[in-house]
Formats: C-alpha cells, structure tokens, sequence
C-alpha cells in the first residue's frame, strides 16, 4: 500500500513536539490569560493584580492585591549602591541601548545580590514544612519560638548569615517596620512572617542584628501563597522601572563613558615589565 504526502505529513504533525502552557492562549483575533480575555483585563485590574494572575493562575483577593503592591513598590530602587544598578549605568555610559542595559543590570543579580528574597523564602517554608531536621511544622507558638531558636543557634554556630538579616548599609532597614504594619493590617500577616519577625527579636538580643526588606518580603510572600522559587522574579518585576530610570538619566545627564576609577587611581600588583628579548 502506497502511503500519501498528505498522510505522511499528518503523522509528522501528530509526533512533532509542541510547546505545553496553562498561562495564555493566542489565536487569531483573540487572547486568553489564565481563562480571561485579555481585553477584559485591560482597565479592569491593576499591575499587581496581573502579577498575581500570571504567576498563580487566578486573581487575587482584594487584601493580597494591595499587600503584592506594597511589596513590588517596597523593591522599587536603592539608589546607585546595588551593583546591578552599576552595571546598568555604566553600560548606558557607553550608548549601549536600553534593552541591553535593562539585561545587563538584572544579569548582575546573583547570591550576593538579589538572591536572598529567594533563600530566605525557601528557608521559612521549610522550615513551616518540615521544621529542624524534619521534626514536624510547628503546631502552636512556642513550638514557632522553639523553632526560631533552633534555626538561630544553628546559624550562629556555623558563622552565617541567615538569609533575609542584616544589611550591608543600614543597621535598621527603614522598611521592614512599614511593611509587617501593612501586612497585619491586609491580614497578611500569617505563620512565615511571624517566624521571620521572631528570628528577628533573637538575633537583635543576640547579635544585635536586624530583619531587611528580603526577610519581611519572604514571610510575607509566603503567607500569600508565593513558592520560593518565584523569589528572584518577584524582585526583578519590582526593580525593573528603578534600572529604566537610572539608564534613562545616565544617557540624558552624565557624560557618556563613565569610568570606575582614573588611571592614577588603579593599583597594579602584578608583575613587572620585561624585555621579551633579554635572557633573564
């Protein structure tokens, strides 16, 4: 039996790989988000909102809204302290289009910048999950402060940081304190925030060491439903808007090509010249 073009080319289509999504359906004319027309969501519900929609497949309640909100506003910009932002500038210095600046300054983002909303998530919901060392979640609020005490001790013994403590600017985050208010007043304040805010008051005891922005974000996130592994990406849709405008007034107000340092300025430890020629 002689087997067609037309039907050998059906085969193909029924084996070839096809991309898999939940998240948008395009077809002619028409565009599905999560079950909704994207039409309808135009005009109807906020940025965060959307956020929320793309990321959890439904949209949010009123309270979790407004606290995603407070959350993206609270990651908007630190100045031109974070090395990201650095990158971003000194890339525009150079007449680099803002696409690619955009890229290279969350490109930067690494475990030392950005990473520890991430590893701080992943640390309190675990730690809701399965305890210390798979011991059971906590089932009542002492067993909460058993727990923090646990993880803090734990911490202190091996030298290290615990994610989402301490800062490397300020000794007292300006805005952790405003965010666990407005976390308690959306109701959002739930067991990963206040294992966090306990964490806190034993290491301020202790070492005299403070929760930042990471740590109250992390408890808070968690509350809401986030997955940990959302972590970088929540940062990233809240810092975007701060590197668009630092590229912005790089490119319109400094002089293009900026320099980290004069050449006077640069010490140089390696070797001395030679002559390419000489035995020695």
């Amino acid at each position: 039996m002689v087997i067609g073009r037309e039907t050998v080319e059906n085969l193909l289509k029924l084996t070839k790989p096809r991309w898999r999504t939940s998240i948008t359906k395009v077809e002619p004319n028409r565009i599905i988000t999560r079950g909704y027309p994207q039409e309808d969501l135009i005009g109807n519900i906020s940025f965060p909102e959307m956020v929320y929609l793309l990321l959890k497949g439904e949209l949010p309640p009123e309270n979790q809204a407004k606290m995603l909100e407070a959350v993206l506003v609270s990651f908007c910009d630190h100045g031109v302290t974070p090395p990201s932002t650095q990158v971003a500038r000194i890339m525009a210095s150079t007449g680099a289009p803002m696409n690619s600046c955009v890229s290279g300054g969350l490109s930067s983002f690494g475990k030392h910048h950005a990473g520890a909303l991430e590893n701080s998530m992943h640390l309190l919901q675990e730690l809701i999950k399965e305890g210390i060392d798979s011991s059971g979640p906590p089932s009542s609020r002492d067993d909460l402060k058993d727990l923090a005490l646990l993880t803090t001790e734990r911490y202190l013994e091996k030298d290290e940081k615990i994610p989402g403590f301490g800062h490397r600017f300020h000794n007292k985050d300006p805005r952790p304190v405003k965010l666990i208010k407005t976390a308690k007043k959306f109701g959002c304040f739930g067991v990963h925030t206040e294992l966090a805010v306990t964490i806190e008051n034993l290491l301020l005891e202790m070492k005299g060491i403070r929760i930042n922005i990471d740590g109250a974000n992390a408890g808070i996130l968690s509350d809401i439903g986030f997955d940990w592994k959302f972590g970088t990406g929540i940062f990233m849709i809240g810092r975007v808007p701060a590197l668009v405008s630092h590229i912005y007034e790089e490119k319109s107000v400094e002089t293009p090509f900026r320099k980290f340092a004069e050449v006077e300025d640069i010490y140089y430890t390696g070797l001395n010249s030679k002559n390419i020629n000489s035995d020695e």
